[in-house]
């Protein structure tokens, strides 16, 4: 321990020099007394305690029983609970006439002191106001008796409570002193032995600010405070203003305050809270004290006196020195002048036993000096085998010089204190009141309860998704069902049925797949999501792959059929073999099996709980928070698999829209409905498009998510469920017999092929018609030319006889031009010898 020079000059002094010599005053005993009063900081508890220590002086010398021929005398100065200053004190009592036969001190930090030099002068000290734990140590503190139970006492008392109300997980807050110091580290010890989590340990020098601050942060709610009164009120204020009281938290705080501590010198201490604020925070805490006043308030003491006679008498004497008594104003120390006034008691009745023995001897306690350790042994065992009743109750020390005492329990309610229990360490007997209160009603929680909330789709909803799915799962069947009984209809079969049905299986598993989307923690355990992860992957997997892979296989023939019709005409009359759109189908099939049996074999699909922040529950009465949490289907490397699906699944969608886009105005007789699945394409391509992206990005929003998800599928289903067989039915209705529809085909509208080429058969029929036109003309020239040979030679003479036909190879040759030059089915004849305008026939034919 660090002690002053001068203290050690004092030792040096007393070691190397003789007593002080003795009083002349023979039938006087004398003895110090060190009060804190007019300190500070710390507990100046000497205000009260000083003047009930002179009323214990008064009586005991009325007393003639007691010290036959002697009286006590109380020689005492103020030590303003300063350990410097109560050593200075100490000093001056020592080596200043008369010698003291004992000393008396108060707070603990001064006592620490005074205990610890008072051995080298073979003197006992008694304290009257000192809980430091430290001072139990009998090796450091030989000589040290108190009346002030160890403030350690208070320990098991508060892990008694803590059991009782369930507390399992506590906060310390402390004052830098090392009585505060010294009984956190005995409670931290008896936590440990009895399970009791500390989850922080908080200590402040004068501003307790940052520290309590810390204890928000911390999520304390049962907190331990120990600290000196006027460190007490700061904390109360910051308490107020951080907002750590009511139903949420419990406050243990020493029982040794004034019962109106917190409503005190708010002013002189500059305390930044109202009297109002105080009392709000104050309420309901809890406190721990060692009982310090005789509970039964008629029992006669050793004094003759009750507890409550000694209330009044020392009310009387506060109010003489100064003190609002009546208005609820009393000094510090006020709870701990019961101590006070045992101690003089525990001196005199020490001494007068001491006297007994020393008088079989021939001996006197005037005898005493410093030097003289064999009456100091004298006194050692006279007090330490005192036992008495006193205004503090049954005093008794024990083997370490602690006061012996029971715990008294109390609780602020309604801004005054109320005793709920005692508990005697000693037998471990709580007695219980019942009449605790709390602002919740229920006791508060040692942590903030955290209640798990999970997010699940809205049942309306879900409902409404799976009615919806559920009759497009019906109408699926009933294509298939109209599909199979009319497959031998000319509509039926010219669209490929099979292709078809393969669609309406895949569109009724993608609705299947909406009823797994929408089942959550609601319905099913957490053991079983996984397995509803996977079935949901497999069933979209292979739903779209079977819808969409059979118009896509249908749109491929048709862009494969429009290529080859370029090179090869009559390949637009071919047949198109049914194998070869349904291995493409299986391709996509076994490509969709391949990554999904990987996936599912090496990195599952497991349930993932994303939790989200802490909110308010709704009942203000319910000490809780809420922490949402939201289900998700993932595995170790989610992210990678979904980009393999989705670039697998995106090319395939990229393709069939190109394929849709280039045979866009195409139709062939082979795959009469090839528009509409066009069409379809464009649809399934643009919602898959939207979809998966914005999935991605509203997936913590499990309605909405849920909702567009369902939507998509179901827009998707139903629109192509329509455009496709919708004219079939439409069709077969308006034509229930088969002939009728022979030339039903219902892409039958013109198309930008046909136009082009019937604008280029108009244009020739043009150019015909101009050539017509011209070799109508030359005819008539040559007719005439013939006219006139005729009219003058006579008769043309026959170039071949006996022949019923007349080729005119000069004609031709004069026309300038052959046959060819008026399309492939254009020639003149002639039946006559004679050329006429009505032997000449034109002969025009078309493709």
């Amino acid at each position: 321990m660090y002690w002053p020079q001068w203290i050690g000059a004092a030792i040096v002094f007393h070691v190397c020099s003789s007593a002080p010599p003795p009083s002349d005053d023979n039938n006087v005993l004398h003895i110090g007394g060190i009060f804190p009063i007019n300190g500070k900081g710390g507990w100046q508890g000497g205000q009260a305690c000083m003047p009930a220590a002179n009323l214990a002086l008064e009586d005991v010398n009325k007393r003639k029983d007691l010290l036959p021929g002697y009286s006590l005398k109380l020689h005492s100065n103020d030590s303003e609970c300063e350990p410097g200053l109560g050593a200075s004190v100490m000093y001056n009592l020592l080596y200043n006439q008369p010698q003291k036969l004992m000393l008396l001190a108060g707070c603990s930090t001064v006592c620490t002191t005074v205990a610890e030099a008072a051995k080298m002068w073979n003197l006992i000290v008694l304290c009257y106001g000192a809980s430091s734990p430290a001072l139990s140590d009998r090796n450091r503190f030989p000589t040290l008796f108190r009346t002030h139970p160890s403030a350690t006492v208070h320990n098991p008392t508060r892990i008694k409570l803590m059991k009782k109300f369930g507390w399992s997980r506590v906060a310390i807050l402390q004052q830098a002193e090392e009585v505060f110091i010294s009984t956190v580290e005995d409670l931290e010890t008896r936590c440990m032995e009895a399970n009791i989590e500390i989850v922080t340990r908080q200590s402040f020098l004068s501003d307790p600010g940052d520290a309590v601050r810390n204890l928000r942060r911390q999520d304390a709610r049962v907190i331990v405070g120990l600290f000196y009164v006027v460190a007490a009120r700061r904390v109360l204020c910051e308490m107020y203003k951080q907002k750590l009281y009511g139903k949420s938290y419990t406050w243990f705080f020493i029982g040794w305050y004034e019962d109106n501590w917190f409503e005190m010198n708010l002013k002189e201490e500059q305390i930044n809270c109202t009297a109002s604020q105080m009392r709000e925070a104050a309420e309901g805490h809890l406190t721990t004290e060692a009982l310090m006043w005789n509970q039964n308030l008629n029992e006669r003491t050793i004094s003759g006196m009750t507890a409550e006679d000694f209330r009044l008498r020392l009310n009387q004497v506060l109010r003489r020195e100064g003190y609002k008594i009546d208005n609820q104003r009393y000094p510090e120390g006020y709870q701990e002048a019961p101590l006070a006034y045992d101690a003089v008691w525990s001196v005199a009745l020490a001494f007068n036993k001491t006297m007994d023995r020393l008088h079989k001897y021939g001996k006197s306690l005037k005898e005493f000096n410093y030097n003289n350790k064999e009456i100091a042994d004298d006194i050692y065992s006279a007090i330490n085998s005192t036992q008495f009743l006193g205004i503090s109750g049954y005093v008794a020390f024990s083997s370490q010089g602690d006061r012996i005492a029971l715990t008294q329990i109390e609780q602020v309610i309604n801004g005054s204190y109320v005793v709920l229990g005692y508990y005697d360490t000693q037998a471990d007997n709580l007695s219980w009141f019942d009449r605790e209160v709390w602002h919740g009603v229920k006791v508060p929680q040692d942590r903030t309860i955290i209640r798990k909330v999970l997010r699940t789709v809205s049942l309306p909803l879900f409902i409404c998704m799976c009615v919806i799915s559920s009759v497009g799962i019906i109408i699926a069947i009933g294509l298939v069902v109209f599909n199979v009984w009319n497959s031998h209809r000319r509509v039926i079969q010219s669209s490929h049925p099979v292709c078809n049905t393969i669609m309406l299986f895949g569109i009724a598993v993608c609705l299947t797949a909406v009823f797994l989307l929408g089942l959550d923690g609601r319905f099913v355990s957490p053991a079983a999501y996984p397995a509803i992860c996977q079935a949901r992957a497999w069933l979209l997997s292979t739903g779209f792959t079977l819808s969409f892979g059979a118009m896509f296989s249908k749109v491929w023939r048709v862009h494969r059929l429009t290529t080859k019709a370029k090179s090869d005409p009559k390949v637009r009359m071919k047949k198109v073999e049914p194998w070869k759109l349904y291995s493409m189908v299986s391709g996509l099939l076994v490509a969709d099996f391949i990554v999904m049996l990987v996936w599912q074999l090496f990195d599952p699909l497991q349930r993932r709980i994303e939790q989200f922040p802490l909110r308010e529950p709704e009942s203000s009465s319910d000490d809780s928070k809420i922490r949402p949490e939201l289900e998700h289907c993932e595995s170790r490397n989610n992210n990678v698999w979904l980009a393999v699906i989705y670039a697998y699944k995106g090319l395939v969608l990229i393709f069939g829209l190109f394929l849709a886009y280039e045979t866009r105005s195409v139709k062939v007789k082979q795959i009469n409905d090839s528009r509409y699945v066009g069409m379809s394409i464009y649809n399934v391509v643009i919602l898959c498009l939207i979809t998966a992206p914005v999935t991605m990005v509203i997936a913590s929003q499990q309605d909405a998510s849920y909702a567009f998800v369902a939507l998509a599928i179901v827009f998707c289903c139903f629109l192509s469920m329509a455009l496709i067989f919708v004219p079939k039915v439409i069709e077969v209705i308006r034509h229930p017999r088969d002939k009728a529809e022979s030339k039903y085909n219902p892409d039958a509208g013109v198309s930008k092929e046909d136009e082009e080429r019937y604008q280029k058969l108009l244009n020739e029929n043009e150019d015909l018609q101009r050539l017509i036109t011209q070799k109508e003309e030359k005819i008539k020239l040559l007719k005439e030319k013939l006219a006139e040979k005729e009219a003058g030679k006579g008769a043309l003479t026959p170039l071949t006889q006996g022949k019923d036909t007349l080729i005119v190879a000069d004609f031709i040759t004069d026309a300038g031009t052959s046959d060819s030059a008026f399309g492939a089915g254009f020639s003149i004849y002639t039946r006559s010898s004679r050329c006429s305008q009505s032997d000449i026939e034109f002969s025009e034919s078309y493709l």
